[in-house]
């Protein structure tokens, strides 16, 4: 990457079967200018990854997701962008306590980006962002579907946007 800020759109718990148009507008103007985009896990079926289009894709297994996104998909990714160390993880087990169960198995990192719980989180902690995007599909919960957009620069900047 240049030493021109980096626009990433972060998603995570599309829970979708199949490609969605609704889904794809409502990504359209967030995401068109970013210079990647990093899934955060429970997909649910690779089609969905074609709302993207020729997007820079980086994504990992959730819970949720089936054989086929787990043997193409690490639980884990470690990322540099701009010098930052990113984690990107979708998250296990209960969703109580995640952020600490993350912190304590991972060192070194920037950011962690993460999924699993359904809830936008953008805080840091311990001198380490803590962002999740909550989910792009809610369809389990009564929150309001979210993404997020991450920009680095000198810093690492989150903001979550409602869709």
């Amino acid at each position: 990457m240049t030493d021109t800020k980096v626009k990433l759109g972060v998603i995570s718990d599309t829970h979708l079967d199949d490609y969605d148009e609704k889904m794809k507008k409502s990504l359209a103007d967030h995401f068109s200018d970013v210079d990647m985009i990093l899934h955060a896990g429970d997909m649910v079926d690779l089609k969905v990854l074609k709302i993207f289009g020729d997007k820079d894709v980086r994504a990992v297994c959730g819970n949720m997701d089936p054989y086929a996104i787990r043997e193409k998909y690490p639980e884990h990714l470690l990322l540099e962008i701009k010098g930052f160390r990113f984690l990107l993880i979708h998250g296990w087990g209960s969703p109580q306590g995640l952020e600490d169960k993350i912190a304590a198995k991972f060192k070194n990192v920037d950011c962690v980006v993460y999924g699993h719980t359904h809830k936008p989180a953008n805080h840091v902690r311990d001198g380490i962002l803590f962002f999740n995007p909550g989910s792009a599909a809610d369809r389990s919960f009564n929150s309001s579907s979210t993404i997020g957009i991450l920009e680095i620069d000198k810093e690492i900047k989150g903001r979550i946007i409602k869709i």
